[in-house]
């Protein structure tokens, strides 16, 4: 008696909850209702952290080069064109980088930056099958709690900032995550292509680095709107959750920067292990500029 209660009760909050939504996006995909995209959200955890890598346990690794090839270069182009409608509705045709709230009126531009917000939804689901690709591949090293966390909770809660805010100044974070997946797109994509193709990667090493730059400029963009004295965002709880949101990423790349390059933990085995041997071209490459750079300081200590 007491949980069907507490049910109705849930239900009778959520539906006057709910009347405060944007009606414009009603009845497009997946709006209607958060069910089911928990239900989607619930299933590639469940794949991708359990179900997934026991199919595979016993089974050879798939080679998805193609495939990989053609999904990354797909990600790249959609991740330009949401920059362009995310710049073009309102970003450089008048947003203020300051207060800029909520346009809700039926108004073009208006309109084009709600369907570009759920365009970034949609995008995340997408998105998802980084994660699944790793587990055909049998790459489980890469499943990581920071990496599902962040491709579970990003459409998860953006249902609710396309329901109620598709727009104003809670959407910089996505037109910088746009940005930021265009170069990380097109490096996973030259990646896939295979060895041939790694001389052209020289700058994976700066990708942590514009991953901390992102988190760091949402953080201090939402940040600016608690000391505004009079800024009248229709929904500042959003602000202060991606705020949160960037802070919390912030660390946890920081944390991840740490550990893999600080540690060492992403080096070479070679290297970790404190000697030098040949393994392969990358671990020769390596370990041929520390000697060199020891060698130097040698000489120049003497």
């Amino acid at each position: 008696m007491a949980f069907k209660e507490l049910t109705s009760r849930a239900v009778l909050l959520y539906d006057e909850w709910i009347k405060d939504a944007d009606p414009r996006v009603e009845d497009w995909p997946l709006m209607s209702s958060p069910i089911l995209q928990t239900i989607i959200i619930g299933a590639y955890i469940y794949f991708v952290t359990s179900l997934g890598p026991r199919i595979m346990e016993n089974r050879k690794p798939f080679a998805l080069k193609e495939i990989m090839a053609c999904y990354n270069l797909f990600m790249v182009l959609f991740s330009v064109y949401m920059c362009y409608e995310f710049l073009m509705s309102g970003w450089a045709t008048g947003y203020s980088f300051r207060c800029d709230i909520v346009d809700y009126s039926q108004s073009p531009q208006a309109l084009r930056m709600a369907w570009t917000c759920w365009l970034f939804y949609f995008s995340k689901f997408i998105e998802l099958l980084d994660t699944v690709f790793f587990v055909l591949r049998k790459k489980n090293s890469q499943i990581t709690f920071l990496h599902v966390y962040h491709h579970s909770i990003m459409p998860w809660t953006w249902w609710f900032g396309v329901k109620f805010a598709p727009g104003g100044l809670g959407t910089f974070h996505a037109l910088v995550n746009c940005v930021v997946h265009v170069i990380m797109y097109s490096y996973y994509g030259l990646s896939a292509l295979g060895p041939a193709y790694q001389k052209y990667l020289w700058w994976k090493k700066y990708m942590t680095s514009i991953q901390l730059t992102q988190f760091l400029m949402v953080t201090f963009h939402i940040g600016q709107f608690f000391f505004m004295e009079n800024c009248p965002y229709q929904y500042p709880v959003f602000l202060y959750v991606i705020w949160l949101y960037g802070f919390v990423f912030l660390i946890l790349f920081l944390n991840f920067w740490f550990h893999a390059y600080i540690k060492g933990q992403r080096l070479p085995k070679a290297v970790q292990n404190g000697h030098c041997k040949n393994n392969n071209n990358q671990e020769n490459t390596w370990c041929k500029n520390k000697n060199q750079k020891n060698g130097a300081l040698k000489s120049k200590n003497h």
